[in-house]
């Protein structure tokens, strides 16, 4: 397949989701949410100790990225299962991994991205600098694409099982973790006057593995749960 033909593919299948993501605005709604709730809420149960609340920022931000994102997750191949549209992706003649890398990304924009966004505004409730933020943003632009696909190898493990929601948590946060470790610890190393060049450079290396290895991941277990 020419490499012009790949990218109208990658592109046709994003649009495709994108357009039916704005159909359903009450689940991209509900991520967005979610995020601002969590997050919102800590600095009304811990205090107003601007110290404590500087110290626990990244973590409370980035626990509650990967949570919101999974709220979606168990709808990234559901409904095209349903309908059908999954088993006509397995049989065309292009590369399923393409097809899925294409939903990967329309998820991070529905799920992620607005993450992303929101994120600057709710790390002043918790008095970060703006160097912080600087960097908490950056993290969360290589990061939170992360958390998408890892998410959408145990959406695609987990599909028309039963009780799929908790299997795909204890699926996925495991593999989340390096991921907020890394994130967190750019963010705490701004605070502590270190270098974040490591930190980010792992987030890169990570989001570059991430990209090869688990659109291909996902269309292999998708085939098997079609099976």
């Amino acid at each position: 397949m020419k490499k012009s033909t790949m990218i109208d593919l990658l592109w046709v299948v994003t649009r495709r989701d994108l357009v039916l993501a704005m159909r359903r605005r009450a689940d991209v709604l509900t991520t967005l949410i979610f995020f601002v709730m969590v997050v919102s809420l800590f600095p009304l149960g811990v205090g107003p100790e601007m110290d404590m609340l500087r110290k626990m920022a990244p973590g409370v931000l980035w626990v509650a990225a990967l949570l919101s994102s999974m709220l979606s997750l168990g709808r990234l191949f559901s409904a095209d299962h349903l309908d059908g549209t999954l088993e006509q992706m397995l049989l065309v003649p292009q590369s399923l991994s393409m097809l899925v890398l294409g939903k990967m990304i329309a998820h991070w924009m529905v799920a992620g991205l607005p993450l992303v966004l929101m994120a600057p505004v709710l790390g002043i409730q918790f008095d970060m600098s703006a160097e912080a933020i600087g960097v908490l943003i950056l993290g969360l632009l290589l990061g939170t694409p992360i958390l998408s696909m890892l998410g959408a190898i145990g959406a695609a493990l987990t599909l028309g099982l039963r009780g799929g929601g908790v299997l795909l948590s204890l699926l996925v946060l495991p593999l989340c973790i390096p991921v907020l470790i890394f994130g967190t610890g750019a963010v705490d190393a701004v605070s502590s006057g270190l270098s974040v060049a490591s930190h980010l450079s792992l987030l890169g290396a990570m989001l570059v593995l991430a990209l090869v290895f688990t659109p291909w991941v996902t269309a292999q277990a998708l085939r098997i749960s079609m099976e």
